[in-house]
């Protein structure tokens, strides 16, 4: 009896499926990783408001498995890109892969378990691993980029004056960025991914693809086509807008990080939405470069295959005053996770909060590959197969200037450099926008969860003292009348 895995690509009007043949439950299966860059749970048409058009990623969600709570816990460099892809490939927590040096670490990483379990691996688009290439640990490289684009001082400059064009466009292809080399970067991404697949469908071997875009990372470039699907007029505005966060500055978030350069302060309407309208289009870009790549998959690669997709971290474009992504508000944090194959139920959704680098150890198992002692993360595949797991508080940091718990109920934010902490109902207030931090009655539930904090601390090898800081919020708090 034949097993399908659908796989819908519209490309050119097809609808196509990927099929395993009868017999084939022997052999491992593929495992087919498609990893974005800055991009937001909400910003695709199948998790947000419909605002985003994704038609490939939302025919892909409708085939497998959505997990709807997946999150990075942190970074120690405000390149949180780095930080994220670091923990992936290695397996270590957030601290520990702060230090992790190839010439002194020689423990292996995900391709190379891969590898050791009898894949072929293959990579393309964004590495950014510290102290090691992709070619040193894929058995196939197409092109490897670095963290982002060389950026255009053009795109950092504008004015946002209303009925005032600025000198930066994102279609202008002499401008660079993404242009660079003559041939946007998400269609190298796409080609050299296809032709990959294309070869792979002539082997016995299973294959491991990591498929990595830069997009949509700033600089936010796309054709005009694609620009002309946004109106500046039809974008909204997030709920959560507000000219400058007030504590923007002491969370190192404020006009001297790069990432923040994209509007200038404070911010307007117009800022915003000038870029929301641009990471949108970038987004449809890439979405028409997945649904090639699995439109070839779906052509050319009969045996069983796994489709993950997900990205390494969130941006907030204009969430809270803030545009980057080195802050621990919901839009910043949470990223998509999909995966669809063999035995896993479609349209299926898992509200376990989880971390983005627990797909490691679940590809691992899928591919029935000894998950390594290295290793911290749980595989998802009790999730994956309807079962029911203990929901974990989520920890999240940045720098010495962060610190972040959140629960099924409660989200607790510290700012340990200007001794400042932040409480949010979740259920309450959805949107984070009523700190409730300052009311005497909050202080049993901030020293309840910054109990539980330091417990997750620890299990990140976090060694920061947030003590002092915590109490000095706690004393500054006027008593009760």
């Amino acid at each position: 009896m034949n097993l399908t895995l659908s796989l819908f690509s519209c490309l050119a009007g097809a609808c196509l499926a990927v099929s395993t043949v009868a017999g084939a439950a022997d052999q491992p299966p593929n495992i087919l990783f498609i990893f974005a860059d800055d991009l937001a749970y909400d910003a695709l048409g199948t998790t947000g408001d419909g605002s985003v058009q994704t038609p490939h990623l939302d025919k892909l969600r409708d085939q497998g498995c959505c997990f709807e709570q997946v999150f990075n816990p942190g970074s120690w460099t405000p390149a949180i890109c780095q930080a994220s892809r670091t923990m992936l490939n290695t397996g270590k927590t957030v601290w520990k892969a702060a230090k992790y040096n190839r010439a002194k670490d020689k423990t292996p990483l995900w391709p190379e378990l891969m590898h050791q379990g009898g894949y072929e691996t293959y990579f393309t688009g964004k590495w950014h691993v510290k102290s090691v290439s992709s070619q040193q640990v894929f058995d196939h490289v197409g092109t490897e980029r670095g963290g982002m684009p060389e950026q255009t001082q053009l795109c950092y400059d504008r004015k946002f004056i209303p009925g005032k064009p600025d000198a930066w466009r994102p279609d202008d292809q002499s401008q660079g960025g993404y242009w660079k080399g003559g041939k946007h970067w998400s269609e190298v991404v796409a080609d050299e991914a296809c032709g990959f697949l294309k070869q792979a469908g002539k082997s016995d071997k299973p294959f491991f693809m990591y498929v990595a875009f830069n997009a949509p990372h700033d600089p936010h470039q796309s054709y005009a086509k694609y620009l002309n699907k946004y109106p500046v007029d039809k974008i909204k505005l997030p709920e959560t807008f507000m000219p400058e966060y007030p504590y923007c500055k002491g969370i190192g978030a404020g006009p001297k990080l790069r990432d923040e350069w994209l509007a200038p302060f404070p911010r307007t309407p117009l800022s915003i939405k000038t870029n929301r309208r641009e990471y949108y289009s970038m987004i449809t870009h890439m979405d028409d470069q997945i649904g090639r790549i699995l439109d070839t998959l779906a052509k050319t690669i009969k045996t069983p295959t796994y489709v993950i997709f997900t990205a390494d971290q969130v941006i907030a474009m204009g969430d809270h005053g803030m545009i980057g992504k080195q802050n621990m508000y919901e839009p910043a944090i949470r990223v998509p996770f999909f995966i669809v194959g063999p035995g896993i139920k479609r349209n299926s959704t898992v509200k376990t909060p989880i971390y983005v680098q627990s797909i490691m150890p679940t590809t691992l198992e899928l591919a029935g590959i000894p998950k390594q002692d290295h290793i911290a993360y749980p595989s998802l595949t009790d999730e994956l197969h309807g079962k029911q797991v203990q929901e974990q508080n989520i920890y999240g940091s940045y720098m010495a200037t962060q610190r972040m718990i959140r629960t099924s109920e409660w989200k607790m934010l510290i700012y340990p450099k200007i001794n400042r902490v932040r409480l949010f109902n979740r259920k309450d207030d959805p949107v984070e926008m009523k700190d409730l931090a300052e009311n005497p009655a909050s202080i049993p539930t901030m020293k309840k969860l910054f109990a539980e904090l330091k417990k997750l601390q620890k299990a990140q090898n976090d060694t920061m003292n947030l003590e002092p800081s915590f109490n000095a919020f706690i004393q500054s708090i006027p008593p009760q009348s």
